[in-house]
Order: C-alpha cells, then structure tokens, then sequence
C-alpha cells in the first residue's frame, strides 16, 4: 500500500496539545502552514514527553558540537489552543528525531500504526511502501518553543499522589502505598 506523508516544511505551526479535561484528554501533535492546511495526529502523554525531551537533548548536542546557533530555553509563547476542528489523521506507534545539518533543522517524524510492527528503517525515510507519517522539519528556535509548550502541556494534568506518583482524581485514588486506602 503507497505511503502518505504529510510533510511541513518550516510550518508556521508546530505544537503538542490536548482536547478534554485532565483524567480524560487526548494529547496530538498538531502541524499548520501558511496555505491553511492543518494535520493532527493523536499520540499517547507519555509520547510529548520523550519527544520533547529528547528534541531537548538534540539541541544542547548540537549547540556543543555544530556551528549552528541554537538558542538557550524557551518561555512558551504559543499559549492558543489547537486549530478546530482536531480531525485525528492517525495514532502514533514511533518517531523519529534527526538533525539536518545542510538545511540547519530539527526533523520530527511521527508514524502511523498498522497492523505489523514498525521497521525502523521506515522512520524518517523516503520509501513509497510502509506506514504513513507525518514529517516536520523546524528551526532550532521553534523546536526550543515546541520543547516549551510539550513541557507545560504535559504537566498540565492531573496532580500526583506524594506517595504513589500515580495521577489524583477531583475525589482522590485508592493509593497502593496506603494498602487500598483512599486518599
């Protein structure tokens, strides 16, 4: 079956958000270019997290090693919510995260789930056949920005419990520290 990728070259969106209350939401990744066209694609927390930090890591090694300017820690400055409507393209099995030197850019690839587990040689390549994905290549500045908000969008959940770390509902949790007792 032919690939779909649905390439953002230096968008002039590139965020991870979520649609529900904390408890219950969805997390995307979520890119935007000038022409209007909008992809979202749903992926797990724990996914935003990884990503942000190892695109963290990427940029400190590469600030050390390249001649590329790479700026320091970001505030978050795109606080607006994702662009409605959120029509999830697919759901996210991997990713892949490169530096390209030439272009001087981050390379995001998340990669759709099928029904056969996914061959690392898909990530970030040109085939025709495999998984579809979604490829985003931004600058050292937007990938700091993007590290930012995933950052903030992440702990923005629900609080964690000081003896368990397992999230607290509104009405508490049965804490497996406290034997079954709620707290």
């Amino acid at each position: 079956m032919p690939r779909q990728v649905f390439l953002f070259e230096r968008p002039v969106r590139f965020v991870a958000g979520t649609v529900g209350q904390p408890g219950d939401r969805t997390f995307y990744l979520q890119a935007a270019d000038q022409a209007g066209r909008v992809v979202s694609v749903a992926l797990e927390k724990s996914q935003v997290e990884v990503l942000a930090e190892r695109m963290s890591e990427l940029l400190d090694e590469v600030a050390t090693r390249a001649t590329t300017v790479v700026p320091p820690d970001a505030d978050v400055d795109d606080l607006d919510p994702l662009t409605a409507p959120v029509d999830e393209e697919f759901r996210v099995a991997a990713m892949g995260l490169a530096w390209d030197g030439e272009a001087q850019a981050v390379v995001v690839e998340a990669v759709a789930a099928g029904e056969e587990p996914i061959d690392e040689d898909a990530i970030l390549s040109d085939a025709d056949e495999g998984p579809d994905a979604l490829r985003v290549v931004i600058t050292p500045a937007a990938a700091r920005g993007f590290v930012a908000r995933a950052r903030r969008v992440v702990s923005a959940g629900r609080p964690a419990c000081p003896l368990c770390s397992m999230p607290l509902d509104p009405a508490g949790h049965v804490c497996p520290r406290q034997n079954g007792y709620r707290r």
